[in-house]
């Protein structure tokens, strides 16, 4: 009987590299993050250890990628919810909900990577992107409201901490992702409209 010989699928690097952090991140997702090694990768992968190695120098590097993947995600779909709103709660609501759908899909791998101080460096779902992500939010806050924009910003940068804090709940306590979506929304636009309500009293300069 004739043997049958394998050959290696041919992938672009781009390929090889989104398939390296697939393997990675199923590793990290059932194992931990200290059960993560090239030849592992490799192995789950199909590919030589010293291939992995040509397209991540070391483990470290390879996660913090796997994090960046993960997080550049989150905060695409995140971006397209927002776009695709018509109104203020419209928006607050889609973000939420695209934000607790994706903790509770890759939240497991998220919080396992962002647990490594090496891979972490400060980084988080609410530190990626988060600048610019906070000016768009605020121009829509400042314009529905009638907000300066200085407050706006100000509002929308404390209250952009709240779905991150949600979703370490909703992983934590395996809440209601339901429950815990409607009272994110409930706090995020109770506090705006707070802030409108009293920004007469609490914030405009004494003439």
């Amino acid at each position: 009987m004739e043997s049958v010989k394998k050959t290696r699928t041919r992938l672009s690097p781009e390929a090889r590299i989104s398939e390296i952090l697939d393997h990675t991140a199923v590793i990290v997702s059932s194992e931990g993050v200290a059960a993560v090694s090239m030849e592992k990768i490799g192995k789950a992968a199909g590919i030589s250890k010293s291939l992995v190695y040509s397209y991540f120098p070391s483990i470290t590097d390879l996660l913090k990628k796997l994090l960046h993947r993960e997080l550049k995600e989150l905060r695409a779909k995140q971006t397209e919810a927002a776009e695709n709103a018509d109104t203020f709660e419209q928006l607050v609501r889609a973000v939420t909900r695209v934000y607790l759908l994706h903790i509770e899909e890759r939240g497991l791998i998220i919080y396992r990577l962002l647990s490594e101080p090496s891979v972490a460096e400060g980084a988080g779902p609410t530190h990626y992107g988060r600048e610019a992500a906070v000016h768009y939010l605020a121009e829509i806050v400042h314009k529905v409201f009638d907000l300066p924009m200085h407050i706006a910003i100000a509002a929308t940068d404390i209250s952009f901490g709240l779905p991150d804090a949600a979703g370490h709940f909703l992983d934590r306590k395996k809440a209601d992702r339901q429950m815990i979506e409607d009272l994110t929304v409930s706090m995020i636009i109770g506090s705006v409209k707070m802030v409108k309500e009293n920004y007469d009293v609490m914030f405009k300069p004494i003439r």
